[in-house]
Protein backbone atom coordinates (compact mmCIF):
# COMPACT_ATOMS: atom_id res chain seq x y z
CA UNK A 1 0.00 0.00 0.00
CA UNK A 2 1.61 3.41 -0.96
CA UNK A 3 2.91 5.38 1.95
CA UNK A 4 0.05 8.29 1.50
CA UNK A 5 2.43 12.01 2.12
CA UNK A 6 0.87 15.28 3.18
CA UNK A 7 2.11 18.69 2.66
CA UNK A 8 0.52 21.38 4.71
CA UNK A 9 0.55 24.68 1.88
CA UNK A 10 -1.42 28.01 3.23
CA UNK A 11 -1.56 31.25 2.04
CA UNK A 12 2.49 32.85 1.83
CA UNK A 13 4.27 29.58 1.62
CA UNK A 14 7.99 29.22 0.07
CA UNK A 15 6.98 27.29 -3.08
CA UNK A 16 10.37 25.02 -2.86
CA UNK A 17 9.20 24.58 0.77
CA UNK A 18 6.73 22.35 -1.15
CA UNK A 19 7.95 21.69 -4.50
CA UNK A 20 11.52 20.52 -3.83
CA UNK A 21 10.30 17.75 -1.21
CA UNK A 22 7.21 16.41 -3.80
CA UNK A 23 10.01 16.32 -6.93
CA UNK A 24 12.09 14.03 -4.96
CA UNK A 25 9.33 11.93 -3.65
CA UNK A 26 7.92 11.63 -7.15
CA UNK A 27 10.99 10.64 -8.24
CA UNK A 28 11.38 7.69 -5.93
CA UNK A 29 8.02 6.34 -6.82
CA UNK A 30 9.31 6.24 -10.44
CA UNK A 31 12.50 3.56 -8.60
CA UNK A 32 9.59 1.94 -6.32
CA UNK A 33 6.50 2.02 -8.31
CA UNK A 34 3.79 1.99 -5.20
CA UNK A 35 5.88 3.47 -2.47
CA UNK A 36 4.32 6.55 -2.37
CA UNK A 37 1.11 8.88 -3.01
CA UNK A 38 1.31 12.36 -2.34
CA UNK A 39 -1.36 15.04 -1.64
CA UNK A 40 -1.42 18.90 -0.89
CA UNK A 41 -3.51 19.74 1.70
CA UNK A 42 -5.05 23.43 2.70
CA UNK A 43 -7.57 25.31 4.96
CA UNK A 44 -9.72 25.53 1.60
CA UNK A 45 -9.75 23.65 -1.91
CA UNK A 46 -8.31 25.19 -4.70
CA UNK A 47 -5.32 27.05 -5.62
CA UNK A 48 -3.45 29.05 -2.60
CA UNK A 49 -0.81 31.58 -3.79
CA UNK A 50 2.89 31.41 -2.70
CA UNK A 51 5.05 34.18 -1.65
CA UNK A 52 6.34 34.36 -5.40
CA UNK A 53 2.75 34.61 -6.61
CA UNK A 54 2.52 30.97 -7.70
CA UNK A 55 0.07 28.82 -6.82
CA UNK A 56 -0.45 25.39 -6.02
CA UNK A 57 -3.61 23.52 -6.55
CA UNK A 58 -4.83 22.03 -2.94
CA UNK A 59 -7.61 19.77 -1.33
CA UNK A 60 -9.40 20.72 1.26
CA UNK A 61 -8.14 19.64 5.03
CA UNK A 62 -10.47 16.27 5.94
CA UNK A 63 -10.80 13.77 8.65
CA UNK A 64 -7.45 12.17 8.57
CA UNK A 65 -7.88 8.05 8.56
CA UNK A 66 -4.27 6.66 6.39
CA UNK A 67 -1.48 9.13 6.36
CA UNK A 68 1.92 8.05 6.56
CA UNK A 69 4.14 11.05 6.67
CA UNK A 70 2.76 14.80 7.55
CA UNK A 71 5.02 17.59 6.60
CA UNK A 72 4.34 20.63 7.05
CA UNK A 73 5.93 23.95 4.68
CA UNK A 74 7.34 27.09 6.01
CA UNK A 75 7.19 30.61 4.26
CA UNK A 76 6.67 34.21 5.04
CA UNK A 77 2.71 33.34 5.65
CA UNK A 78 3.46 30.87 8.61
CA UNK A 79 2.85 33.53 10.94
CA UNK A 80 -1.15 33.68 10.04
CA UNK A 81 -0.49 30.14 10.17
CA UNK A 82 0.47 29.69 13.41
CA UNK A 83 -3.58 31.35 14.50
CA UNK A 84 -5.76 29.58 12.26
CA UNK A 85 -6.67 27.04 13.75
CA UNK A 86 -8.04 25.11 10.84
CA UNK A 87 -4.52 24.26 10.34
CA UNK A 88 -3.74 23.95 13.73
CA UNK A 89 -6.73 21.43 14.11
CA UNK A 90 -5.84 19.09 11.28
CA UNK A 91 -1.86 19.43 11.73
CA UNK A 92 -3.10 17.79 15.71
CA UNK A 93 -5.33 15.10 14.21
CA UNK A 94 -3.39 14.52 11.63
CA UNK A 95 0.22 14.25 13.69
CA UNK A 96 -1.86 11.93 15.86
CA UNK A 97 -2.42 9.72 13.51
CA UNK A 98 0.31 9.26 10.84
CA UNK A 99 4.02 7.01 11.33
CA UNK A 100 5.92 9.92 10.91
CA UNK A 101 5.49 14.00 11.14
CA UNK A 102 8.12 16.66 9.47
CA UNK A 103 8.43 20.65 8.93
CA UNK A 104 10.21 22.41 6.04
CA UNK A 105 11.87 25.45 7.17
CA UNK A 106 9.86 28.14 9.39
CA UNK A 107 6.80 25.01 9.20
CA UNK A 108 8.34 23.92 12.73
CA UNK A 109 6.74 26.89 14.27
CA UNK A 110 3.61 25.30 13.37
CA UNK A 111 5.10 22.31 14.45
CA UNK A 112 5.58 23.83 18.24
CA UNK A 113 2.89 25.36 18.35
CA UNK A 114 0.81 22.57 18.70
CA UNK A 115 3.24 21.32 21.06
CA UNK A 116 4.46 18.22 18.26
CA UNK A 117 8.49 19.66 19.34
CA UNK A 118 8.18 19.74 23.41
CA UNK A 119 11.48 18.24 24.79
CA UNK A 120 12.53 17.26 21.09
CA UNK A 121 15.48 17.83 18.80
CA UNK A 122 14.65 19.99 15.90
CA UNK A 123 15.87 23.03 13.14
CA UNK A 124 14.24 25.74 11.18
CA UNK A 125 15.53 28.58 9.28
CA UNK A 126 18.77 30.08 10.36
CA UNK A 127 16.77 33.43 9.89
CA UNK A 128 13.76 32.42 11.92
CA UNK A 129 15.74 30.60 14.81
CA UNK A 130 16.03 33.53 17.23
CA UNK A 131 12.28 34.25 17.39
CA UNK A 132 11.52 30.61 17.59
CA UNK A 133 13.87 29.82 20.30
CA UNK A 134 12.26 33.04 22.34
CA UNK A 135 8.63 31.89 21.19
CA UNK A 136 9.26 28.01 22.34
CA UNK A 137 11.93 27.63 25.28
CA UNK A 138 10.51 23.77 25.37
CA UNK A 139 11.79 23.05 21.64
CA UNK A 140 15.90 21.87 22.15
CA UNK A 141 16.61 24.05 19.08
CA UNK A 142 19.60 23.04 16.58
CA UNK A 143 19.59 26.02 15.00
CA UNK A 144 22.63 25.51 12.65
CA UNK A 145 21.58 22.03 11.62
CA UNK A 146 20.16 21.59 8.18
CA UNK A 147 17.45 18.63 9.22
CA UNK A 148 16.91 16.60 12.71
CA UNK A 149 15.33 13.83 13.47
CA UNK A 150 14.72 13.12 16.86
CA UNK A 151 12.31 9.72 16.47
CA UNK A 152 9.56 10.00 13.88
CA UNK A 153 9.50 13.84 14.31
CA UNK A 154 11.39 15.46 11.79
CA UNK A 155 12.23 18.81 10.78
CA UNK A 156 14.69 20.90 8.38
CA UNK A 157 16.37 24.45 7.62
CA UNK A 158 15.27 26.42 4.84
CA UNK A 159 14.19 25.60 1.27
CA UNK A 160 16.89 23.31 -0.32
CA UNK A 161 17.01 21.53 3.23
CA UNK A 162 13.51 20.32 2.58
CA UNK A 163 14.96 17.78 -0.53
CA UNK A 164 18.08 16.26 2.21
CA UNK A 165 14.99 16.12 4.37
CA UNK A 166 12.77 14.17 1.71
CA UNK A 167 15.86 11.88 0.95
CA UNK A 168 16.97 10.93 4.30
CA UNK A 169 12.89 10.07 4.60
CA UNK A 170 13.11 7.84 1.27
CA UNK A 171 16.33 6.15 2.80
CA UNK A 172 14.85 5.37 5.87
CA UNK A 173 11.85 3.59 3.70
CA UNK A 174 13.33 2.47 0.84
CA UNK A 175 16.89 1.98 1.70
CA UNK A 176 20.20 4.06 0.53
CA UNK A 177 20.23 2.63 -2.96
CA UNK A 178 16.69 4.30 -4.19
CA UNK A 179 17.27 7.33 -2.10
CA UNK A 180 21.17 7.90 -4.04
CA UNK A 181 19.41 7.24 -7.06
CA UNK A 182 16.70 9.66 -6.73
CA UNK A 183 19.68 12.56 -5.44
CA UNK A 184 21.08 11.98 -9.29
CA UNK A 185 18.17 12.30 -10.96
CA UNK A 186 17.87 15.51 -8.97
CA UNK A 187 21.52 16.70 -9.53
CA UNK A 188 22.02 17.40 -5.96
CA UNK A 189 24.23 16.20 -3.39
CA UNK A 190 23.83 12.82 -1.69
CA UNK A 191 22.80 13.95 0.83
CA UNK A 192 24.49 16.49 3.47
CA UNK A 193 24.88 15.17 6.60
CA UNK A 194 21.57 16.41 9.51
CA UNK A 195 24.96 18.00 11.29
CA UNK A 196 26.05 19.87 8.32
CA UNK A 197 26.10 23.75 9.03
CA UNK A 198 23.27 25.54 7.40
CA UNK A 199 25.88 28.30 6.28
CA UNK A 200 29.49 28.89 6.08
CA UNK A 201 31.98 29.85 8.53
CA UNK A 202 33.65 31.96 6.26
CA UNK A 203 30.26 34.07 5.60
CA UNK A 204 29.10 33.87 8.71
CA UNK A 205 32.66 35.86 9.80
CA UNK A 206 33.35 37.90 7.12
CA UNK A 207 30.39 38.63 4.91
CA UNK A 208 29.97 38.31 1.48
CA UNK A 209 31.96 42.18 0.73
CA UNK A 210 33.65 42.13 3.95
CA UNK A 211 37.61 43.34 3.86
CA UNK A 212 38.75 40.32 5.09
CA UNK A 213 36.36 37.57 2.58
CA UNK A 214 39.38 37.05 0.08
CA UNK A 215 41.57 36.48 2.77
CA UNK A 216 39.97 33.94 4.37
CA UNK A 217 39.00 32.33 1.40
CA UNK A 218 42.51 32.15 0.25
CA UNK A 219 43.28 30.26 4.11
CA UNK A 220 40.46 27.86 3.58
CA UNK A 221 42.36 26.90 0.03
CA UNK A 222 45.05 26.34 2.10
CA UNK A 223 44.12 25.21 5.99
CA UNK A 224 47.23 22.15 5.39
CA UNK A 225 49.11 25.63 5.85
CA UNK A 226 50.74 27.27 8.83
CA UNK A 227 48.47 29.76 9.21
CA UNK A 228 49.92 31.83 12.02
CA UNK A 229 49.22 35.66 12.22
CA UNK A 230 52.14 36.91 10.72
CA UNK A 231 51.21 34.74 7.39
CA UNK A 232 47.82 36.26 7.33
CA UNK A 233 49.59 39.55 7.87
CA UNK A 234 51.74 39.24 4.98
CA UNK A 235 49.30 38.13 2.69
CA UNK A 236 46.90 40.90 3.74
CA UNK A 237 50.35 43.55 3.45
CA UNK A 238 49.31 44.85 6.65
CA UNK A 239 51.99 44.40 9.71
CA UNK A 240 50.98 42.29 12.03
CA UNK A 241 49.55 44.58 14.82
CA UNK A 242 47.06 46.51 12.66
CA UNK A 243 46.39 42.97 10.83
CA UNK A 244 45.55 41.46 14.14
CA UNK A 245 43.58 44.67 15.62
CA UNK A 246 41.29 45.37 12.11
CA UNK A 247 40.70 41.96 11.82
CA UNK A 248 39.11 41.31 15.30
CA UNK A 249 37.30 45.07 14.59
CA UNK A 250 36.11 43.67 11.33
CA UNK A 251 34.93 39.78 12.49
CA UNK A 252 34.96 39.34 15.99
CA UNK A 253 37.30 36.85 15.93
CA UNK A 254 41.12 36.47 16.77
CA UNK A 255 42.40 35.64 13.39
CA UNK A 256 43.78 32.23 14.99
CA UNK A 257 39.67 31.38 16.55
CA UNK A 258 38.72 32.54 12.72
CA UNK A 259 41.38 29.80 11.52
CA UNK A 260 40.14 27.47 13.57
CA UNK A 261 36.51 27.81 12.97
CA UNK A 262 37.33 27.31 8.75
CA UNK A 263 39.74 24.54 10.03
CA UNK A 264 36.67 23.18 11.97
CA UNK A 265 34.16 22.68 9.02
CA UNK A 266 36.67 21.64 6.69
CA UNK A 267 37.18 18.61 9.18
CA UNK A 268 33.65 18.12 10.20
CA UNK A 269 32.73 18.03 6.01
CA UNK A 270 35.11 15.02 5.59
CA UNK A 271 34.41 13.43 8.93
CA UNK A 272 30.72 13.25 8.36
CA UNK A 273 31.23 12.48 4.69
CA UNK A 274 33.56 9.15 6.03
CA UNK A 275 36.55 10.82 3.93
CA UNK A 276 39.35 9.28 5.56
CA UNK A 277 40.44 8.42 8.55
CA UNK A 278 41.12 10.69 11.43
CA UNK A 279 44.61 11.11 11.29
CA UNK A 280 44.54 12.23 7.35
CA UNK A 281 41.16 14.09 7.91
CA UNK A 282 43.60 16.19 10.55
CA UNK A 283 46.48 16.69 8.60
CA UNK A 284 44.77 17.45 5.26
CA UNK A 285 42.96 20.15 7.79
CA UNK A 286 45.68 21.42 9.41
CA UNK A 287 45.41 20.64 12.81
CA UNK A 288 48.49 18.47 12.45
CA UNK A 289 47.08 15.37 14.19
CA UNK A 290 43.94 14.03 15.55
CA UNK A 291 44.80 14.60 19.04
CA UNK A 292 44.63 18.39 18.32
CA UNK A 293 41.43 18.23 15.97
CA UNK A 294 39.12 16.25 18.84
CA UNK A 295 40.11 18.82 21.57
CA UNK A 296 38.95 21.21 18.96
CA UNK A 297 35.76 19.42 18.12
CA UNK A 298 34.93 18.93 22.09
CA UNK A 299 35.27 22.70 22.32
CA UNK A 300 33.03 23.86 19.23
CA UNK A 301 30.26 20.44 19.16
CA UNK A 302 30.45 19.25 22.34
CA UNK A 303 31.41 15.80 21.23
CA UNK A 304 34.78 14.31 19.21
CA UNK A 305 34.83 13.62 15.62
CA UNK A 306 33.66 9.65 16.00
CA UNK A 307 30.92 10.67 17.60
CA UNK A 308 29.73 12.57 15.21
CA UNK A 309 30.71 10.00 12.29
CA UNK A 310 29.25 7.27 14.41
CA UNK A 311 25.73 9.26 14.88
CA UNK A 312 25.36 9.75 11.06
CA UNK A 313 25.86 5.64 10.68
CA UNK A 314 23.18 5.03 13.10
CA UNK A 315 20.63 6.78 11.13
Amino acid sequence: MPREIALVIFPGFQIIDAAGPIGAFEIAERYRPGSYRLVVRAAQEGCVASSSGVALSARAFDRVAVLDTLLIVGGDGVREAQAHEGLLAYARSAAAQARRVGSICSGAFVLAQVGLLDGRLATTHWSRAADFARKFPKVRLEADRIWTRDGEVWTSAGITAGMDLALAMIGDDLGEDVAKRVARQLVVYYRRPSGQSQFSALLDMAGEQGRFTALLGWAREHLAEPLTVSALAARAAMSERNFARAFVAETGVTPAKAVERLRLEAARSHVEAAAGSMEVIARDTGFGDAERMRRAFLRAFGQPPQALRRALRSH
